[in-house]
């Protein structure tokens, strides 16, 4: 069997958790069947196992808004991925830039369609800030291929609930196989250098935020938390990759403010390598994820398997990995059900972080014992191999 993925993020290219998702994957997939992967740049790995073929495009010639220029380019790479021929026996979509690829593909080759929801674009309403009308013709794609799927599978029990309850889907074809972690190669690791060479005091604990800055990820509202947590910490903000202008400089505006306030706010405003981040994750005191909306949060299993306890939002998946009590501390977005979260007024939600991880801070025999518990957890619930495993099972269940 030959399976063909398509993705919009491949290694040296990769910025969220989709990305991570599919450089894992690939690569234990392809010590069980045989695995392609197209993806959007210049990639270009033959292997008799695992292949990578990158897709780029010519420089443009449209005079479109530039907001629709990631949708109109991701379409065209999805006729690409189908131009260039396609040999595999089944087709793996990830996030909704390649699924009218997949669509595609599952037409015009007669092979069955896999798609992994990562997330879902009509719960993620600020993306129409991002790509403005673009985001219509994104939420349009999506709902055509998950509808026309032979398979969906989803990082979490809560997806799924909201793929049968947003698109009219048979749950029998959803399918829950989580994201994972490599525990051997996130570890605990020491290299105070490093830390330095960023402007972070080795000697003084630190809480850590790692991701995009976004509306998703939440970074505004952490930002907001900063002014109620104790003086005594840093706040290291390992933040890149923002999806506007405007929530850049809103975040510049906060950070800047912040800096005059208090010392110890240090933000390093790139996304790191792998090497550094897991450097960063193994000093770190607190590691909060403070997303309003999170399928998974790969980051957090990051976090948890250098030994870190994480403070996070009780949202989506999240509260599939993370234990309150146990490996962190969960923190409800709203206090009363009937109160929809309003991401542009969090209410009580930042300081609600800000106590969270003045708790921990405070408590570093509770940090230590949570963080061996992290490592645990991820270790014995999270291997990429049981999950590439269950993968292929699935691809068989079609084939056949």
């Amino acid at each position: 069997m030959k399976v063909l993925l398509l993705t919009n993020e491949y290694p040296p290219n990769i910025y969220g958790g989709a990305g991570v998702h599919i450089d894992y994957l690939s690569r234990e997939l392809a010590r069980l069947c045989a695995v392609e992967v197209r993806c959007f740049g210049s990639q270009k790995v033959p292997g008799p196992k695992l292949s990578v073929t990158g897709f780029s495009l010519p420089p443009s010639k449209g005079t479109s808004p530039k907001r629709l220029e990631p949708v109109f380019g991701a379409f065209q790479r999805c006729l690409d991925f189908n131009t260039a021929g396609i040999d595999a026996q089944i087709v793996h979509c990830h996030t909704w830039y390649t699924h009218l690829g997949g669509m595609l593909a599952k037409m015009s080759y007669g092979i069955p369609l896999v798609i992994t929801v990562h997330s879902l674009e009509p719960l993620r309403p600020w993306k129409a800030e991002q790509l403005g009308g673009g985001y219509t013709a994104t939420c349009w794609v999506e709902r055509n291929a998950l509808q026309m799927a032979d398979a969906v599978i989803a990082v979490s029990r809560e997806t799924k609930a909201d793929i049968v309850r947003l698109f009219d889907i048979d749950e029998k074809k959803v399918h829950v196989i989580h994201n994972g972690i490599d525990p051997q190669e996130f570890r605990p690791v020491h290299d105070t250098e490093i830390l330095k060479a960023h402007g972070i005091d080795p000697q003084k604990p630190y809480v850590l935020f790692v991701g995009r800055i976004t509306r998703q990820k939440g970074i505004i509202h952490l930002v907001e938390a900063v002014r109620y947590m104790d003086k005594n910490f840093q706040v290291v903000l390992c933040a890149g990759a923002p999806d506007t202008p405007e929530i850049e400089a809103e975040m510049h505006s906060h950070v800047s403010r912040l800096q005059k306030e208090r010392g110890g706010v240090v933000w390093i405003e790139k996304m790191l390598d792998t090497q550094v981040k897991i450097v960063f994750y193994s000093h770190a005191a607190v590691f909060c994820c403070p997303s309003v909306y999170e399928p998974f949060g790969i980051i957090n299993l990051e976090a948890m398997a250098c030994e870190v306890p994480v403070v996070a939002s009780a949202i989506g998946g999240i509260k599939e990995v993370v234990v309150d009590g146990c490996t962190g501390m969960l923190v409800p977005l709203v206090q009363k059900k009937t109160s929809p979260f309003d991401p542009t007024n969090p209410g009580r939600f930042s300081k609600d972080l800000a106590k969270a991880i003045n708790r921990l801070m405070a408590d570093e025999p509770l940090r230590k014992k949570m963080g061996k518990a992290g490592r645990k957890r991820a270790e014995e619930f999270f291997s990429w191999s049981k999950i590439a495993g269950k993968t292929r099972d699935l691809y068989q269940s079609l084939v056949k």
